[in-house]
């Protein structure tokens, strides 16, 4: 596998995100690069720690570095401000300063914490990502978004905050479970739905290979996703405008979470009925033409829709809707792509067209 380094621009400074297969064990190496402090955090779940801690405190170990190890348990549930709170207690056990970096092992769920606790500790300390999930390596990981959720939202408390550094290592997705790596696909394709209609074009032909988990096409895959949302992001680093495009399949995704209280459904489960529901969206109000919008759905369905939970209401979801961050008065703002490859952003106040489109996934519709 030959490494990658993409390099993305914000209006702080400039980050690097490298891609290649055993990082993780040059963690120590890089960072002493980076920082003039001996102290920092490694933050964790249970899970993820139990495969990759031991071979990243030895490589923090080598290069004289002092860690502290903060374990959380698996799932969205822990992204939370009491989350949050531990993990400042344990900064100041640390001994954390402003130069001490807060170093994110895991998936979305680590990365988005451990960020938001980044980002408002000491009112700002170095955060690296080390992640270890499909969905973090193509999009959490990068962009410096960070959020912990509240019981009404998802990500409703957060910050604009990017990373000093990202390591991916595509090789650690050979132990993800294929629930969780179909959930990364997810994001992925989103990125050649809205942004890189080539993108889009090799995952119709090579998704097999995906799901083989093939090492070239991965890390090839996965360095386009990162380079689609970098070519995003430095163009509108604080979502006022053009990134909300990446957002596409997140307005329902989210409600859907929430509804479910985060117990139900993978982050990228949701997003993807989330992408199909907004493409029946697209087409009914006459942005995408009904060919494309099959040729859309076709790729989405490859990757296998979750059914819906016993018992989750239109109603349950519509009213987690109401607190969307995007929406702007009384219209919901919906990402809807109007070609392969691109993508606009909708105010959509029919409220009825709305609940048609979720009533149709629950009702074994989608």
């Amino acid at each position: 596998m030959s490494g990658k380094e993409i390099k993305i621009k914000t209006g702080g400074f400039d980050y690097r995100v490298l891609i290649d297969e055993g990082l993780p064990a040059e963690t120590g190496r890089f960072l002493r690069l980076l920082f003039p402090s001996d102290r920092a955090l490694l933050v964790s779940d249970h899970n993820v720690y139990s495969r990759y801690g031991e071979q990243v405190i030895e490589a923090l170990a080598a290069e004289k570095w002092r860690v502290k190890t903060a374990l959380i348990r698996p799932g969205e549930r822990s992204k939370s401000l009491s989350g949050a709170r531990r993990l400042y207690d344990a900064c100041v056990e640390a001994g954390l300063d402003r130069n001490s970096p807060v170093i994110a092992l895991g998936g979305g769920v680590v990365g988005d914490l451990a960020g938001f606790v980044a980002a408002t500790y000491m009112r700002g300390v170095p955060l690296v990502m080390l992640p270890t999930s499909l969905l973090a390596q193509v999009d959490s990981s990068v962009g410096g978004k960070v959020a912990v959720n509240h019981p009404l939202g998802k990500n409703m408390i957060g910050a604009f905050y990017p990373p000093r550094l990202v390591l991916i290592d595509p090789l650690v997705l050979k132990t993800l479970s294929e629930r969780q790596f179909r959930a990364g696909v997810a994001e992925m394709i989103k990125y050649g739905i809205i942004e890189d209609e080539n993108f889009f074009f090799r995952l119709e032909d090579n998704l097999d290979r995906l799901f083989k988990r093939e090492p070239t096409f991965l890390a090839e895959a996965v360095a386009a996703s990162v380079s689609s949302k970098a070519r995003v992001v430095e163009q509108d680093e604080f979502e006022r405008d053009y990134r909300r495009i990446l957002n596409f399949g997140h307005t329902i995704g989210h409600a859907l979470e929430a509804a479910a209280a985060y117990r139900y459904y993978l982050h990228g489960e949701a997003v993807l009925i989330g992408m199909a529901l907004a493409v029946d969206l697209a087409e009914q109000l006459g942005f995408l033409d009904p060919a494309t919008a099959g040729r859309i759905r076709r790729l989405l369905g490859r990757i296998k829709i979750k059914k819906p939970p016993a018992g989750l209401t239109a109603e349950q979801v519509i009213g987690k809707l109401e607190h969307d961050k995007k929406r702007r008065s009384n219209d919901l703002i919906f990402v809807l792509p109007d070609k392969i490859g691109s993508a606009v952003m909708v105010p959509v106040s029919d409220k009825k067209m709305v609940t048609a489109v979720v009533e149709s996934y629950l009702g074994g519709g989608a």
